[in-house]
């Protein structure tokens, strides 16, 4: 809505991220934690954390730069990266972890709280004390989201004055010996990792905010790694403090030592205070928003995905939030809840960073504009499962199996799960499965084009080029087979079927299927492979071979276009200019007609997929549009851009005025691309009787350009519109 209230990166997601990191742990578990572990094993669980948090931070960060982000935070981000099954089973898990979140944070205040004004600290003193800030607290957050943001500005100058208040604070409590690790009587390292876990999971306290981000791509990556960074130094700093400062006895009994090494108690309280409510805050308005996104793409009831006000606030979603949190105050003990959170969490993240290991490295799609490399994401993985397993080997499976149970229950909503058995039924079923799921989904319009080519790359010398050029519009997923055809009008036997595969090592090298066949017409050859060449689930949509010199008025090259227009494939042609070549890999012009919407689309298609190679990753692509109609060229140039976006594709934009001088279309294109290493040019809808005209005037053109590739997209992609009013007075697409 133009009316919503948006928030950028500081305020919307460091601060929010910040406050709930440096909570209720850092004040009240943490010198009980190095009191406990000493400094070295204090260290260590603050490093292995991080190396947690970092992961699932950075993955988190690529996927949310990869598409479009929308209110719900992570789930969003995943169900539209990953697909609804999985983003839906990490959402609810995410989502129940936040709520109890919520609970933990409370009842750290609670302690802070009753213990200072003298009130009681037992189980039932804090079940009271939690329960009366979450109604206040969820007040708050009824009233107005924008209100509870900006109360984190002074919160945040809170705790920054509480922590100079400690840093120079009394040297009564001094160690006389220090230990740098655990001490046999002390507490389990894998139960102190369990309690302060939860202190490095705020990060996803700002990503949970996403609908109300202004830029969520820049503001994500860039608030969530910040506030990690921010977070790591001043645990690393307050660990080695606590150490050296106050005698490890001391910490592990006293809660409430920072209070009292503070040289200014009041401060350290009033960071405690807003610390914790702060955290709490965070999750009562990111849960929400967790629970209304999965129920508008109905994971979960309908009711919960109905929103009040202009902003769409989450009211029936937050009741819920407020139920499960509620729960958690009643559960009273700090220790128990940060336990129980830091499973809902571990498993989470894990997945997350599974998602995204899976994610960079199947599929040819994900072009996040944030890169890091895939590896991170396994090792999230393994570091979240592995700690899980440490902690508590059973809460481990239970979670696994919840979540994949959660996944299967989402994915039979759809279309069945893929499953198998042992090593080769695995791998079998897996194809098996997978080609019928693909045969399954009907086609629709999409700009995601998923290259499946037939090439007849010939037996001129430069059928590599060809080739090449075929494999790299492909993709890493893309099929590309071959096709050579002998002519033999002689014998009416097929070759034998051993010997229609073709074994060569430089198909093999680059990843080509090669298939010879005998034919009688070399046209008619081409129209039957058009016909039946495929496999369920992965047939042929693009028919690619060199463009026509000298066959502009053969007939049978006639009837052979129209029967592969009738097929609708998508059509390519490259015109290779056998002295210029390719030229040096570092240009592409991509033309684009007033009429040729199609066309426009899958060539910003071709382009994505071509600078994805490494001869092509240096190309700078130009979008020409010849503007015949007197319109702005920045209304055409900033709807290009907006459509471009989407695709993902970065270009430059030459918008050519014509509407006075009207030069032909070919000679602006020659103009233009004369120097351009390869130029995409879509072939207009036309009267199959003006074929040859068009292929004359076509070869006229490739004497002034280089290399040069003709695009005729299917009726699969969508028209482009770019909302402008065009006049056509006359024909301009054979000019």
């Amino acid at each position: 809505m133009s009316g919503k209230k948006k928030f950028g990166t500081f305020t919307g997601v460091f601060t929010p991220s910040i406050l709930t990191i440096l909570g209720v742990i850092m004040y009240l578990r943490m010198g009980w934690v190095v009191g406990n572990a000493g400094l070295l094993g204090s260290i260590m669980i603050i490093v292995l954390a991080h190396v947690i948090s970092v992961s699932t931070g950075l993955s988190v960060s690529s996927i949310s730069t990869d598409k479009k982000v929308g209110p719900g935070g992570i789930y969003y981000i995943l169900s539209r990266s990953m697909g609804i099954p999985i983003g839906g089973a990490i959402g609810i898990a995410l989502y129940v972890g936040t709520a109890l979140s919520i609970a933990l944070y409370l009842i750290g205040f609670a302690e802070s709280f009753n213990s200072y004004l003298g009130f009681e600290t037992n189980i039932n003193g804090l079940r009271i004390s939690g329960s009366i800030a979450l109604l206040v607290l969820t007040a708050i957050a009824l009233i107005s989201t924008s209100f509870a943001l900006k109360t984190q500005f002074f919160i945040l100058i809170a705790i920054v004055v509480s922590l100079f208040s400690i840093f120079i604070g009394t040297s009564d409590y001094i160690p006389e010996v220090l230990e740098t690790v655990t001490q046999p009587n002390s507490i389990p390292m894998e139960v102190l990792f369990a309690v302060f876990f939860p202190a490095v999971t705020g990060f996803t306290a700002g990503i949970a905010m996403s609908g109300d981000l202004d830029n969520p791509k820049k503001a994500i990556p860039n608030g969530t790694i910040t506030a990690i960074a921010v977070g790591f130094i001043v645990y690393i700093v307050l660990a080695v403090f606590l150490y050296y400062k106050i005698d490890a006895e001391v910490l592990k009994s006293d809660y409430n030592i920072l209070m009292k090494i503070a040289l200014f108690a009041p401060a350290v309280v009033a960071g405690i205070w807003g610390a914790t409510l702060s955290s709490a805050l965070g999750g009562i308005l990111g849960g929400p928003r967790i629970l209304q996104a999965m129920s508008i793409d109905k994971i979960t009831p309908k009711f919960f995905g109905k929103g009040k006000g202009k902003n769409d606030e989450p009211v029936n979603a937050l009741l819920m939030v407020f139920v499960i949190a509620q729960l958690g105050v009643l559960i009273g003990e700090l220790d128990v809840i940060a336990r129980i959170v830091s499973m809902f969490y571990l498993s989470a993240y894990g997945f997350i960073n599974l998602s995204f290991f899976l994610e960079s490295w199947a599929n040819p799609d994900f072009q996040p504009t944030f890169k890091i490399k895939k590896w991170i994401g396994l090792l999230g993985f393994i570091a979240c499962f592995g700690v899980m397993f440490k902690l508590d080997a059973l809460a481990m499976f239970a979670s696994i199996a919840i979540i994949l149970g959660i996944y299967i229950w989402l994915q039979h909503k759809q279309i069945a799960l893929m499953t198998g058995d042992v090593w080769l039924s695995v791998w079998k079923k897996i194809v098996a499965n997978g080609l019928q799921k693909i045969e399954s989904k009907p086609t629709e319009m999409s700009n995601q084009w998923n290259p499946n080519i037939i090439l007849f790359s010939g037996e001129s010398e430069h059928r590599t080029y060809l080739v090449e050029l075929g494999k790299t519009l492909a993709g890493r997923t893309g099929i590309v087979t071959n096709f050579k055809l002998i002519l033999d009008k002689e014998s009416t036997m097929p070759l034998p079927k051993s010997n229609q595969i073709v074994k060569e090592e430089y198909f093999e090298k680059i990843g080509v299927f090669a298939r010879q066949i005998k034919v009688n017409n070399i046209y008619k050859g081409i129209e039957d492979i058009a016909s039946i060449f495929g496999f369920s689930g992965v047939d042929p949509n693009t028919i690619m071979m060199g463009w026509p010199k000298g066959l502009e008025n053969s007939e049978e090259y006639s009837e052979m276009t129209q029967k592969l227009l009738y097929l609708d494939y998508n059509l390519l042609y490259l015109d290779f200019d056998r002295q210029k070549k390719f030229g040096n890999y570092q240009t592409i012009d991509l033309w684009w007609r007033e009429t040729d919407s199609k066309n426009a689309e899958m060539m910003l298609n071709i382009a994505r997929f071509i600078i994805q190679s490494p001869k092509w990753s240096k190309t700078v692509i130009r979008v020409l549009f010849v503007n015949n109609s007197n319109i702005e060229s920045e209304i055409i140039e900033n709807n290009i851009l907006n459509l471009v976006d989407d695709i993902r594709v970065k270009v430059e934009t030459k918008i050519i005025n014509n509407a006075v001088e009207q030069i032909p279309f070919y000679e602006l294109i020659g103009k233009y691309s004369g120097t351009t290493d390869l130029t995409l040019l879509g072939i207009p809808n036309f009267n199959i009787n003006k074929q040859a005209q068009f292929v004359i005037k076509t070869n006229e053109l490739f004497h002034s350009i280089g290399s040069t590739l003709m695009v005729k997209a299917s009726e699969n992609f969508n028209e482009i519109n770019l909302d402008i009013e065009i006049n056509i007075e006359k024909d301009v697409e054979l000019d």
